[in-house]
């Protein structure tokens, strides 16, 4: 009897085929920008993992079931994102490391929080950065968002994407032109404004935030802009708020925006959203937040943005701009729904029909050939009537049957068309697209969105 764990998803094999063609995807369009891999340890130090406080009860601590009890708790907790051990890892290293930083990082993170769609215990984040020493160019901002946007516009079996831009000096500036008495705290309860309604939002800012009504209009209808082009910065400057802060945010927001004109289309649509503001206090320019087309109840599936002092030594600062994509969230909902599949079990493409038991070696020869050129292939598990075998290999998805002959004149079958014709093991080739399990879309089936938004992952 097993018991299943709530927010620990596992994948059926036709499932983590998707997944596993998603982060290949990946990984091409990351390094084809020149970002390299690194990977780090799972569990950090409790104190850094603590640091800022708000997450503290979702830290999952590792403990030794045959410590004594005065010595159970390790002081490791497991990560529960890759950016603070990333930050670790950078200053752990940093006399081993060429600045600027371009890294791309994959791997498990742990959150101990109530699961729900979208949330879950475990999942898997897909990292980029660019970390500098001292100083890092605004450039590197335009580019983790093109990147980015380039990985996903190349999935075109997943919903449109919608990635929004904001900027954090800006809407500072604006609140501060304003008069705003605490900035982080109107910045706190505008970035509510797709959980509440807008009214509710500006009774926050009147009654939480000490806004007087006319500010807290004014903040709203900054938060109400949106674009896909350079206009929202003539619309911010027709709100009539002026200050060299605000000044800066809209020329930073629009250089991203024009850096990444080329990527709006049909599948990624890039966007100024003045309503974003990220609830982490260590962002401090550039941030990102993006929503998927008929999921937008998960919130945010891939976000991020500048941090200038995330990372430090206490001699040396490291500033960086990152974007992290939650894998698991982003595909997840859509395995439930039954939207995305992969069009086989296994990775076989070839299966080698067995006329005997006798006739064992010889069907394993003809696998290893096909293996041996790339052709990822099994032989038949038991010697049964070929019909059969031609059944076994359709259940788990296998395009291709190979039927050996002891004169050589061996023949291979497309089950799928009933098609068979003779072949060479030296020189037959499956077409390209049956190489490896492709990702198959229903799109009869249709996605259910309720409003609402909660913290990326």
């Amino acid at each position: 009897m097993t018991t299943s764990l709530s927010g620990f998803p596992e994948l059926l094999p036709a499932q983590r085929a998707v997944e596993l063609a998603v982060l290949d995807q990946l990984r091409t369009t990351f390094e084809l920008h020149g970002f390299a891999s690194i990977e780090t340890r799972a569990v950090e130090p409790l104190d850094a993992l603590l640091r800022k406080g708000e997450i503290d009860k979702e830290v999952y601590v590792l403990r030794r079931l045959q410590a004594k009890d005065d010595g159970a708790d390790s002081g490791l907790g497991l990560h529960y994102d890759l950016t603070v051990p990333f930050a670790r890892y950078v200053i752990e290293n940093a006399g081993h490391l060429e600045f600027p930083l371009r890294r791309y990082q994959i791997q498990k993170v742990w959150r101990g929080e109530r699961p729900q769609e979208g949330r879950y215990r475990e999942f898997t984040q897909a990292d980029i950065d660019v970390v500098a020493r001292d100083t890092l160019p605004f450039h590197h901002d335009v580019e983790v968002a093109r990147v980015m946007a380039e990985a996903l516009a190349s999935l075109p079996f997943l919903p449109a994407m919608r990635l929004q831009i904001n900027n954090r000096k800006l809407i500072e500036g604006f609140y501060r032109g304003i008069g705003v008495p605490d900035v982080a705290a109107v910045m706190r309860t505008v970035d509510k404004i797709d959980k509440v309604p807008a009214e509710a939002v500006s009774r926050l800012l009147v009654d939480e935030a000490g806004l007087s009504p006319e500010q807290a209009a004014k903040c709203l209808q900054l938060a109400q802009i949106r674009s896909t082009d350079t206009s929202f910065v003539s619309r911010v400057w027709g709100l009539g708020v002026v200050h060299p802060l605000l000044d800066e945010g809209l020329e930073e927001l629009s250089a991203v925006l024009e850096g990444c004109a080329g990527f709006s289309n049909g599948r990624i649509t890039v966007q100024a959203d003045l309503s974003i503001a990220r609830g982490l206090d260590y962002y401090t320019g550039t941030v990102f937040e993006t929503r998927m087309a008929g999921f937008e109840q998960l919130g945010s599936i891939c976000s991020g943005g500048r941090y200038d002092s995330l990372a430090s030594d206490g001699k040396t600062t490291y500033p960086g701009v990152g974007i992290s994509l939650g894998v698991t969230r982003l595909l997840m909902p859509l395995f439930q729904r039954g939207l995305l599949t992969g069009s086989r079990s296994v990775p076989s493409v070839v299966l080698v029909a067995l006329p005997t038991e006798e006739a064992r070696a010889s069907s394993d020869a003809v696998a290893q050939l096909l293996r041996a050129r790339g052709i990822p292939t099994e032989v038949a598990a038991t010697p049964q009537k070929f019909g059969k075998q031609i059944r076994y290999a359709e259940r788990r998805g296998i395009p291709f049957v190979w039927f050996p002959s002891a004169d050589g004149a061996h023949e291979v079958k497309d089950i799928r068309t009933g098609e068979q014709v003779p072949a060479d093991f030296a020189a037959w080739m499956p077409p390209a697209q049956d190489l490896r399990p492709r990702v198959v879309v229903a799109p009869t089936v249709t996605a259910t969105a309720t409003p609402g938004r909660d913290e990326p992952q």
